[in-house]
């Protein structure tokens, strides 16, 4: 057989190969079918089909926008920043010592200390922040309080978790450099690690921050304070045009604080 002839017999996949692909294309096209069925066996379709309508409807009394209601969205906007802000303070306070403590090469106990700090930064990180306020309205009451505490439980696990990934990626030569000096752990710590995640740090800082400004918007939606309770009331009266006002300052705010978020990343990283 010439080299052609042996070029032609050739199959990406054996016949084999091939059979347990087109299988596991069936078996994952009924999935979607029976996943499909399940989700929408309750659906009333007639309501589907005129949302087309309904939709066009709604927003035909959502526009325009009523921007005399701006007056009394300072405010609660002003609360929904500061309960942001707040959130991630404290959430960076209570996170910092997690990331040190779950960091395999700043850990004092990998026994002990390690698995509780881990423990602490996934269960945080488990819970959504509207799950949070709506446990914390009810312990607290509603106000800004149960929202700033929601935002910070909630960062607490995203910040440890990049942070002490951060925190084991560093650079062990340098590490060793220091060691090498006869320096303290404290030394090694602040002159050997701390310089190395700074930059990473401000990063996931602010990251944070930008990711609290959206998630604080819709926390008032539970009572937990800020411009979502505004929201939350115009909805209860069917005040779309003061509907489209409140999504239009959230849009605006949330834009300003992903380019906050872009440039401080850009000047420390």
């Amino acid at each position: 057989m010439t080299v052609q002839e042996s070029d032609l017999n050739w199959r990406h996949r054996t016949p084999k190969t091939r059979l347990l692909l087109w299988l596991g294309w069936f078996l994952l096209v009924a999935l979607f079918v029976w996943c499909w069925d399940l989700m929408t066996q309750n659906t009333l379709w007639v309501f589907v089909s005129d949302a087309p309508r309904a939709g066009a409807d709604l927003l035909d009394r959502a526009f325009p926008p009523r921007w005399e209601y701006m007056d009394r969205l300072w405010k609660p906007l002003w609360d929904t920043i500061n309960m942001a802000t707040l959130g991630t303070l404290l959430g960076i306070i209570m996170a910092v010592p997690l990331a040190f403590l779950a960091a395999t090469n700043t850990t004092p106990s990998r026994l002990i200390l390690r698995p509780f700090a881990l423990l602490c930064i996934v269960a945080t990180r488990s819970i959504n922040s509207l799950i949070w306020a709506l446990l914390l309205v009810s312990i607290l009451g509603p106000g800004l309080l149960a929202g700033i505490l929601a935002i910070a439980f909630r960062s607490i696990g995203f910040i440890g978790k990049l942070l002490y990934e951060a925190i084991e990626e560093t650079d062990v030569a340098q590490i060793e450099a220091i060691t090498a000096t006869g320096a303290s752990r404290s030394q090694i710590l602040n002159y050997g690690i701390v310089p190395q995640v700074l930059p990473a740090f401000f990063g996931i800082s602010v990251f944070r921050w930008d990711i609290n400004i959206r998630e604080s918007a819709i926390l008032g939606l539970v009572g937990a304070g800020g411009i979502g309770v505004q929201l939350q009331a115009s909805m209860n009266v069917l005040a779309w045009p003061q509907v489209t006002l409140i999504i239009l300052v959230v849009l605006a705010t949330v834009v300003f604080s992903e380019w906050v978020s872009a440039s401080v990343r850009k000047a420390v990283i």
